[in-house]
């Protein structure tokens, strides 16, 4: 393939950018440089990238795959751009943690074009964040989420399929109401719940005390509450709906903890952390 274009060189999509150039799957790395961000230019001389954009119209007519790995709530804006300039067998992809809103906004956004804009989600991350944290092997053995539009070409899902694959990802095709509640679930919650105590700490006046005294649980458990704040709250408000639900269904847990606690239910705690724990145990060793 020519070449891939990517809006948005973070982790993620610096990733990308370190295995595209590894596995040469395409002629040239082309980046687009964030107006007020970052300067791309170290990683230009590092060979992490071949080009950065400066004639983006000519450079998303010249691409074979576009890569958006933008926060969720710039996407649109960035869909809109590109519409005036994509030619017809390009494929786009997005790398956003929510699907339902993100296809819409393609929808909207590229209009008959749509057809071209199949979602991603590489359940692949780190707290770090930025180009720098970038690393060539993001995406080995990692799930990658597809939600290809029900009319998308049979040679464009192809190309999406060997993309992930030589990123190193095992791939699953899911709806994107699917991928928005599991995902809820597993990774929007707990980034949410990480935030809230590391913030229970900070409305403390012991603060101070507190994380002197904090050790691995508390390390473990947070670790995830230094991710970046402009993607988490966007993915918040993106994924809205399930996230209330989940947040509703863990108030739940807390009133039945509370009360076992409360009433020093010693059978109901221990029988409350050994279903806990038991999933947990079985979870990590299918894992492994």
């Amino acid at each position: 393939m020519k070449n891939i274009l990517i809006f948005g060189v973070g982790l993620i999509g610096g990733s990308i950018a370190l295995k595209s150039k590894h596995t040469k799957l395409f002629k040239q790395v082309v980046a687009v440089e964030r107006k007020g961000g970052t300067s791309l230019s170290p990683f230009l001389k590092s060979g992490m990238l071949d080009h950065i954009s400066t004639n983006l119209s000519n450079d998303i007519a010249d691409a074979d795959l576009i890569i958006i790995a933008t926060p969720v709530a710039q996407i649109y804006e960035v869909l809109k751009n590109i519409y005036p300039h994509l030619k017809l067998n390009t494929v786009i992809t997005d790398v956003g943690s929510t699907k339902s809103n993100v296809m819409d906004d393609a929808a909207k956004a590229l209009k008959e074009k749509s057809i071209q804009f199949i979602g991603s989600h590489p359940i692949a991350g780190s707290e770090k964040h930025g180009a720098s944290a970038a690393t060539i092997n993001l995406f080995e053995g990692k799930n990658i989420i597809i939600t290809p539009p029900a009319e998308a070409p049979d040679f464009m899902n192809k190309m999406i399929n060997q993309f992930w694959s030589s990123m190193g990802g095992h791939i699953t095709v899911m709806t994107p109401k699917e991928h928005d509640e599991i995902f809820s679930t597993v990774s929007h919650l707990p980034h949410i719940l990480a935030f809230g105590l590391v913030n229970l700490i900070n409305d403390n006046k012991k603060k101070e005390t507190l994380l002197n005294f904090a050790a691995s649980g508390f390390r473990d458990f947070s670790r995830i509450a230094a991710s970046s704040p402009e993607v988490w709250r966007d993915i918040s408000i993106a994924n809205k709906v399930a996230i209330l639900d989940d947040l509703s269904l863990y108030q739940s847990e807390l009133i039945k903890i509370t009360s076992l606690i409360n009433n020093e239910d010693q059978e109901g705690l221990k029988n409350y952390f050994t279903n806990a724990s038991s999933t947990r145990q079985n979870w990590v060793a299918k894992k492994n």
